[in-house]
């Protein structure tokens, strides 16, 4: 079994045993076409010949006495001509001569007249008919060539049975007519010739073809596989040879050259040099690359993790808190993202809340992002209002911005005892608030400018009361602008309606279900922007 498999996986096999196997199916089907049209021709002929053996029997009947014949005169005429028709029968190796007289009512009757037979020809066992046996017509056919006769539509007609059900052997049937001396058609005269001769013609015809083909199949094979072997073959075994070797060892080899007198082959061989060249290159240089690559992916999974750590990650954020609950998740588009989100306590009573984007992605909005969440943290920790704090981070940004990036930020500070939210707006989205029981609804401010955008920008504070059960939803554009593989964006109107689909929930509830609505939106299509959110649920007084 493995060598059979061995065998059928050769490429020299499988070529020549091609080109074997369409030489036999051509001389067969030459064949067969010479055979078919060899038995068309020699069938005609076998019926033209018959035709003139029918035709020469039918001048030794006398057409004018055939009706004293059948009246029941046997005279001496009539005697002579049948043992006449006995001895031709038995000479040309015919197996019936019988002549008839047909009923031109319908032609559906003939009555016999003469009828001799010779068995010997055919192995068969014909009966000879008496003078006037009366039969009817065996089918339509007959019918028809019989009128043609009468009516002297045609010299004569062929009735072919290759196919018998009375038991006899094939055979062709050759009918003409016997005119009397006014050259009307009196009678006629059938021949009944066994087709043994034509099968035994054809046979041998077969027979020789067969041989003749298969001696001449064997020395094309012979030959065509040594030039397919030579030319072909051994010159693309000697390419996958190189090629295999190549792939284990991936060093530069002898070179292949000129192999094969088919420019195609040679230049197989030349490309296989070629590329063996270019990949010792390749790798190469795919080494030193690749070292930098892993280099560089190991420094920016480093920075990740920076990045990740520099923002409240673990939760419960604050266990030992019952006056609140918040949630922050952030999902960058590359290694590394532009937004960020905090919360910190400022003293006691006081919960900050910031949400960030830069504007960029990689790894420059990342280093802006913290250093923005560093300027954030300490300046608030010192106190004053959200407008501020802004103001004061703003200019900071600008003193050292080089770079000319910029930064959205939405600052709010709880006071955690009343429900009361100060906030400043920097250019970010505006926030959504869910009363206890209600829906939520964006919060709109006047936005001020961007953080790192111009000097000397001076921001406004708002202000909002939260009471028991409200929530407030923050988030960067990279929810509402999520796009799916068309371009659609989410927009807001559906933001809003998968915030209001949760919004009994806790805050984790609430942006997980958001998350999820957003990710069935995209579907397949890569994440274009960073992707944050944040939400806090105020629950009133904490309990002493």
């Amino acid at each position: 079994m493995k060598k059979l498999r061995e065998l059928k996986s050769n490429m020299a096999v499988n070529i020549i045993g091609v080109i074997i196997l369409s030489i036999v199916i051509f001389g067969i089907v030459v064949s067969l076409l010479g055979f078919l049209r060899f038995s068309n021709a020699f069938r005609e002929e076998y019926a033209t010949s018959t035709y003139h053996m029918a035709d020469t029997a039918a001048t030794l009947v006398n057409g004018d006495h055939l009706s004293e014949y059948l009246d029941g005169e046997r005279t001496e005429e009539y005697q002579r001509t049948r043992r006449i028709l006995d001895t031709y029968c038995k000479t040309i190796s015919v197996s019936l001569i019988y002549v008839i007289k047909v009923d031109r009512t319908d032609y559906g009757r003939f009555v016999s007249i003469f009828n001799v037979v010779d068995n010997t020809v055919d192995n068969s066992n014909y009966v000879e008919w008496e003078l006037g046996h009366k039969r009817d017509t065996t089918n339509d056919e007959y019918r028809r060539k019989y009128r043609a006769l009468y009516e002297k539509k045609s010299e004569y007609e062929t009735v072919y049975r290759l196919r018998t059900t009375d038991g006899q052997h094939p055979h062709i049937t050759t009918m003409v007519p016997i005119e009397d001396s006014y050259g009307d058609v009196a009678a006629i005269l059938c021949m009944q010739r066994p087709f043994s001769e034509l099968w035994k013609v054809n046979r041998m015809y077969l027979i020789t073809v067969v041989v003749a083909t298969g001696i001449l199949s064997v020395f094309a094979a012979a030959f065509i596989s040594r030039f397919v072997r030579k030319h072909f073959v051994a010159p693309v075994m000697k390419v996958s040879a190189e090629a295999t070797r190549f792939a284990k060892e991936n060093t530069k080899g002898e070179e292949l050259g000129t192999i094969s007198r088919f420019n195609e082959l040679s230049d197989l061989a030349n490309s296989i040099d070629t590329m063996e060249t270019d990949m010792v290159n390749y790798i190469g240089n795919l080494t030193a690359v690749t070292a930098e690559k892993e280099r560089i992916g190991a420094e920016l999974s480093f920075a990740r993790k920076i990045q990740n750590d520099s923002i409240p990650g673990d939760f419960p954020a604050f266990p030992e808190r019952t006056d609140f609950d918040i949630y922050g998740v952030m999902i960058p588009a590359k290694e590394v993202g532009g937004d960020f989100y905090n919360f910190f306590l400022v003293d006691d009573d006081h919960l900050a809340l910031v949400i960030g984007d830069v504007a960029g992605k990689g790894v420059p909005a990342a280093l802006f992002m913290m250093v923005t969440n560093i300027l954030l943290r300490n300046r608030t920790k010192e106190g004053g209002t959200p407008a501020e704090i802004l103001t004061y981070v703003n200019s900071n940004i600008c003193e050292e911005n080089q770079s000319d990036m910029f930064i959205t930020i939405w600052l709010g500070i709880l006071e955690l005892s009343t429900g009361r939210l100060v906030m400043a707006n920097a250019g970010h989205e505006d926030a959504a608030v869910c009363r206890k029981g209600e829906e939520f609804l964006p919060f709109s401010t006047k936005h001020g400018f961007v953080a790192g955008g111009m000097t000397g920008i001076v921001y406004r504070d708002y202000e909002l009361r939260l009471n028991k059960g409200d929530k407030l939803f923050l988030y960067t554009d990279g929810v509402p602008e999520a796009t799916d593989s068309d371009h659609n964006m989410f927009t807001i109107t559906r933001t809003l309606k998968a915030l209001n689909e949760f919004r009994d929930g806790s805050p984790e509830d609430i942006l997980k279900g958001v998350f999820k609505r957003v990710d069935e939106f995209t579907g397949e299509a890569p994440q274009f922007d960073d992707l944050t959110m944040l939400c806090i649920e105020y629950r009133g007084q904490q309990k002493q």
